[in-house]
C-alpha cells in the first residue's frame, strides 16, 4: 500500500554538455537571473551542512522562499538539499539535481524531490502538475543554458 503522507516526483532530460558543464550552470548560483524564473538563490553554497536560501516557483505566479540545509554538493555528479514547513513532519521536501554521464557522450539530468509530511495529501495534486510543471521548465532551461556554454566551448566556473 502506498503512504499518502509521501510522495517522490521525479523528472528527466538528455543534454549535450558535459558533467562538468552543466554542473557549473547549476552552481553558478549568482546567473539564475540570466537563464531561468524557477529558482533564485540568494544565498547559495556548495559546502553540505550549509544553509541556502532558496526562492522557488512552482511554474506558475506564485512564489515561495525556503532556506533548505544543503545536505550533498559532489562534483559534477550531484547536488541536494532538504527543507521543512515550520516543523519537521508538517511538510518536508528533499531536492535532488543529478547529472550522469551517458554512453556516447553528453548527460542525463535527474530533478527530483522526495516531498513527506502530514499535508502531501492536501497539496498532492498541486506538487504533481504545478510543480512538475516547475521542474520541466527547470530542466529546459538548464538543457538551453549548459548546450549553449558547451558550443562556446567555455565551462562556467562556479
Amino acid at each position: 500500500m502506498k503512504n499518502p503522507f509521501r510522495l517522490e516526483l521525479s523528472t528527466g532530460i538528455d543534454i549535450d554538455a558535459s558533467a562538468v558543464e552543466v554542473w557549473n550552470v547549476l552552481v553558478g548560483f549568482e546567473r539564475y537571473p540570466e537563464w531561468t524564473g524557477i529558482f533564485a538563490f540568494t544565498i547559495g553554497h556548495t559546502r553540505p551542512g550549509d544553509r541556502l536560501k532558496v526562492r522557488i516557483s512552482s511554474g506558475g505566479s506564485r512564489y515561495a522562499t525556503f532556506e533548505p540545509v544543503l545536505l550533498e554538493a559532489r562534483k559534477p555528479a550531484e547536488f541536494r538539499w532538504k527543507g521543512r514547513l515550520l516543523l519537521r513532519g508538517i511538510f518536508d521536501g528533499e531536492h535532488i539535481f543529478k547529472i550522469d554521464e551517458r554512453d556516447g557522450g553528453g548527460v542525463h539530468f535527474t530533478h527530483a524531490e522526495l516531498f513527506g509530511g502530514f499535508l502531501v495529501p492536501w497539496l498532492r495534486r498541486e506538487l504533481d502538475t504545478n510543480t512538475r510543471r516547475g521542474f520541466e521548465r527547470f530542466n529546459r532551461d538548464i538543457k538551453t543554458r549548459s548546450e549553449e556554454t558547451a558550443r562556446r566551448g567555455r565551462p562556467r566556473q562556479a
